[in-house]
């Protein structure tokens, strides 16, 4: 299996410093990872907000903040400039300045907009703001990279393993496209694949399904057949396989019994889900009851690293995120 940590990212990071901007200044845990950052010189943090009221949430949970950036979208001297932007962007779908700037004063699209200007490198929300607010204006703003038809998601789930090295898989999409197409499924494979390179991956990727090969007949089968040829038409050099149930995917004796001539089943470490109930249920599975860490959502596709926070992560999650998201920026 592959090797996973965050060293080599950190490296990346120290050769190459970044800053992330978070759109939730005053939450506690996104005060907590910025703290962690601040003893270091890698990532510096940009937090949203109004200083006075970051400094006393900071101060209320017991963590130093001193020496990070932190912009309020009331009192910032490129606020016009950013206005003006924002409308350039969204002129075709009729914005003005007087829509835009109650919507720009919110730290979801404020924030995205600073990385639009260049000022901050990546962006981390999703601490209470849900993955939809986080997502909505980074498609509007960021869009997505040339070449790139939709946004996808990726987590990276890791285990230790008894022989010291680490259990690396890639999981996608489990939190952006409710009912996907073959297409979208498709591309969500190769994103995680690309995804998955960067933690190490050699990637072996399996389109799930209840059937193997052919084992069962249903709409919901046909489609993820159809999405494996796409994926294999897209993505030639790439080991992909599919229609394959989980065991087929990941045990080499059921892939002897129902697949033996696939060069992906039994040995599989990149999974694409037909659709995103069966996604997020399997990585909280792994996560909660095959004691796997779970690191995502990883937003896929986007033209500069966005990514989405669970309202449920704790501080040293946000940490985490934040040298991933940082360490995806070019």
């Amino acid at each position: 299996m592959a090797n996973f940590g965050f060293g080599a990212m950190i490296q990346k990071l120290k050769a190459s410093p970044k800053t992330i901007v978070f759109t939730e200044g005053t939450d506690p845990r996104i005060l907590e990872a910025s703290s962690r950052l601040l003893a270091s010189t890698f990532l510096t943090p940009i937090l949203i907000g109004h200083p006075d009221d970051v400094f006393a949430a900071a101060e209320e949970a017991g963590y130093n903040v001193r020496g990070a950036t932190i912009i309020d979208p009331n009192n910032y001297e490129r606020f016009d400039e950013m206005v003006d932007l924002f409308c350039e962007l969204r002129k075709s779908k009729g914005m003005t300045r007087e829509k835009a700037i109650p919507m720009l004063r919110k730290g979801n699209y404020f924030g995205t907009m600073l990385v639009k200007m260049g000022v901050a490198d990546s962006l981390l929300g999703g601490a209470t703001y849900s993955t939809a607010d986080t997502v909505r204006p980074a498609l509007q703003i960021i869009k997505t990279k040339p070449g790139y038809k939709s946004v996808s998601s990726c987590f990276i789930l890791v285990r230790a393993s008894a022989s010291g090295e680490n259990e690396v898989l890639a999981f996608g999409d489990c939190a952006i496209n409710i009912h996907p197409t073959a297409e979208q499924i498709a591309e969500t494979g190769i994103y995680c694949a690309e995804c998955g390179r960067v933690f190490g991956i050699d990637p072996k990727v399996a389109f799930l399904s209840f059937s193997t090969h052919g084992s069962g007949k249903d709409a919901d089968v046909d489609k993820m057949r159809e999405a494996t040829r796409l994926a294999q038409e897209m993505a030639p050099n790439l080991a992909i396989d599919g229609e394959l149930q989980f065991d087929a995917a990941v045990s080499p004796s059921v892939a002897h019994a129902k697949c033996p001539d696939s060069k992906v089943a039994g040995h599989a470490n990149v999974f694409a889900f037909p659709d995103i109930n069966s996604g997020n249920i399997g990585y909280k599975i792994a996560q909660r009851l095959g004691q796997f860490n779970a690191y995502g959502p990883i937003l896929l596709g986007l033209n500069a690293p966005i990514n989405d926070l669970s309202r449920g992560c704790n501080g040293m999650e946000v940490y985490s995120m934040a040298i991933i998201t940082a360490a995806l920026a070019d």
